[in-house]
């Protein structure tokens, strides 16, 4: 299983960043790159605990398909989804939020194992590590943008 670990200083509230690392909407600008879309479960707004989302996107050339539950939910300093259908043997996201310097620490673990081992175990290690930890390094960009910016509103709903 590998493991990844990324840390974010984000400039804004723990519960901003908690909620725009919630959005599907904001999570779909972030991916563009992969053509992901939301396409079963919740496929906009924001994602609660208990609740799917089914993401679809290329990969490699490849269309894959990647269900999660939001499996763990603690507002605004904690939650983890976890792939309940997909390529993978396991996937799971714990991201965590903590009030540092006026602002958030954003702390996201990712662990993953790929099916077909051994061979599996040196692809996550010589491909995926490294496209995840860039795949999310994205990710936390353009949510760190968002908080620092009136562009939040696009993605949280008023009164949330």
């Amino acid at each position: 299983m590998q493991t990844i670990q990324l840390e974010t200083k984000i400039a804004a509230p723990p519960d901003l960043c908690f909620l725009l690392s919630l959005s599907i909407d904001l999570h779909l600008e972030s991916t563009a790159q992969t053509s992901e879309r939301a396409v079963a479960g919740v496929t906009s707004g924001l994602i609660g605990a208990g609740e799917t989302v089914t993401w679809q996107g290329r990969h490699f050339g490849f269309i894959l398909r990647h269900t999660s539950i939001i499996s763990g939910y603690s507002r605004p300093t904690f939650f983890q989804d976890s792939m309940t259908k997909g390529m993978f043997k396991s996937f799971e996201h714990d991201h965590h939020f903590a009030e540092i310097d006026g602002g958030t620490l954003m702390r996201d673990e990712l662990r993953f194992e790929s099916p077909f081992q051994p061979l599996g175990t040196l692809v996550d290690q010589l491909i995926l590590k490294n496209y995840f930890t860039k795949f999310l390094t994205e990710r936390n960009a353009v949510i760190k943008h968002a908080a620092g910016h009136e562009d939040w509103r696009r993605f949280i709903p008023e009164g949330v």
